[in-house]
């Protein structure tokens, strides 16, 4: 059930908050929706690290200046 909310933002903000859920074929109200759900999602709240992962942590020290090269490669 969706119901009525009043904000008071930024005008700016909303401005170009509307560009983008223009770009993105939503409504602002959509995209605000998104947002909100996401922040509340135990998915994102709730990561587990696995003690296997715990017990790794902090076992290589790497220098400051590495240097990380990635090649993706593209079928």
């Amino acid at each position: 059930m969706d119901t009525k909310l009043t904000l008071n933002v930024d005008k700016d903000i909303v401005e170009k908050a509307k560009v983008y859920a223009k770009s993105h074929k939503i409504s602002l109200s959509q995209l605000i929706e998104s947002y909100l759900a996401s922040l509340i999602s135990k998915k994102s709240r709730e990561i587990e690290i696995t003690p296997l992962v715990k017990s790794l942590s902090g076992v290589i020290e790497l220098d400051k200046d590495l240097t990380i090269k990635i090649d993706i490669l593209i079928i």
